[in-house]
């Protein structure tokens, strides 16, 4: 198929879709979407997706030139690559790096101190300012201590230590999402899972599955594996629960919603965000330490969640009727906020975009830097916007490292 440049993407997909007699359903089943994203795409509601899902959709599609789908568009690297954070490789080296000393002179710090020291960790990743290079400057000693306390301490003590060790991978996993490492965090998240198993500890493989859920939805995964993940997680947590495996439980939920959402099974994705919202009511005033599970959370996934199933008019509505500055976690409500910017986009509304991007900045900097869709929705701003916008979009790709 010869490239139409004087076509949009979305009308080039939508002829190379009916030169192959593909339906919208098919071809969203081939490429892992809904029938509605297909439509989206079609019609120009989206941007072209990043390359790992262009090239399923050419293969699906039966095209061998991407400039067939592309055009003159031009495939911005900083658009379709992640960012690396300048402490990427000092975590690389904390994964990777491997004692062979059989035992240390030193006497492992207690579990109490080692308790104490992830949680200032994980305050560190909520707080305002630059997250990912605080949570970099812990990750190197903490996972070094937890490793070696687990290899020393016995017992009761032993598991404890195990259950706060995949914690702390859970903050490496944080921290390597939106970086050019997908081996990293595939190693990280598996370790996680691992030390909540070695822990015998129900509520550690709860949180390890939530985690899980966000790298297998993210790449792609078949979603009937995220959802049986999360859902056998959620037998582990017994029945007369508590406020925090009542709030694991509502999280697990939140992930199915999710992962139903990211192909489109609206029904599925809106039965177990319910079931979640309703953990969340009855938990009331609660709210997880450091999942920051609760009705703030529930309410702002509605965003994503209606965003995935691409139903702009609901995930907008959804945005009007909550205040993310009550989110206790800056880096939770930049992404939230981020999450309202791509919900307008969605809507066709770039000056609330650009608007709500620049709020999102403000919020958690280093979150909004490392946001595919906000470094994304910058760059195409700063070249189409309309010029009321263009040099605020201009502005906020360079802050955001993707200036053209």
């Amino acid at each position: 198929m010869a490239p139409d440049n004087g076509s949009t993407f979305g009308q080039r997909v939508r002829h190379a879709r009916e030169r192959k007699g593909l339906s919208r359903p098919v071809l969203a089943g081939l490429v892992g979407r809904s029938a509605e994203w297909v439509k989206a795409i079609e019609g120009d509601r989206l941007a072209m997706p990043r390359l790992p899902l262009l090239l399923r959709l050419a293969d699906a599609l039966g095209v061998d030139d991407l400039a067939s789908l592309t055009g003159d568009e031009r495939i911005a690297a900083a658009t379709y690559t992640k960012g690396s954070h300048p402490c990427l490789l000092r975590v690389k080296e904390a994964l990777t790096s491997y004692e062979v000393v059989v035992a240390r002179d030193a006497e492992p710090a207690s579990v109490a101190v080692l308790a104490d020291r992830v949680a200032h960790a994980w305050h560190a990743w909520h707080g305002v300012g630059d997250h990912r290079s605080r949570v970099a400057d812990l990750l190197p000693a903490l996972l070094a201590d937890l490793q070696h306390a687990a290899r020393t301490h016995e017992g009761a003590d032993r598991r404890r230590v195990l259950a706060l060790l995949a914690q702390t991978y859970h903050l490496a996993q944080l921290y390597l999402s939106f970086q050019p490492a997908p081996d990293l965090l595939m190693l990280a998240s598996d370790r996680a899972m691992q030390a909540a198993q070695d822990a015998d500890s129900p509520r550690a493989i709860a949180a390890a599955a939530w985690y899980l859920n966000h790298l297998f939805r993210d790449a792609g995964e078949q979603h009937e594996a995220r959802v049986d993940l999360a859902v056998r997680a959620t037998t582990l947590l017994g029945p007369g629960r508590g406020p925090e495996d009542l709030a694991l439980t509502g999280l697990l939920d939140l992930a199915a919603a999710l992962s139903y959402a990211k192909v489109g099974q609206k029904g599925s994705a809106e039965r177990h965000w319910a079931k979640a919202d309703e953990a969340a009511r009855r938990l009331g005033a609660y709210l997880h330490p450091w999942l920051i599970f609760g009705q703030g959370m529930v309410d702002a996934y509605a965003i994503t969640m209606n965003n995935d199933l691409v139903l702009a008019g609901a995930a907008v509505d959804a945005a009007t009727h909550i205040d993310l500055g009550l989110m206790p976690s800056a880096t939770r409500r930049s992404f939230h906020i981020i999450e309202t910017a791509r919900a307008h986009s969605l809507h066709g509304e770039p000056i609330a975009v650009v608007h709500l991007l620049k709020k999102a900045v403000q919020a958690s900097p280093e979150t909004a830097m490392f946001n595919i869709f906000a470094r994304g929705a910058a760059l195409d701003l700063s070249a189409t916007g309309s010029p009321i916008i263009r040099e605020d979009a201009r502005s906020l790709a360079r802050q955001l490292g993707v200036a053209a």
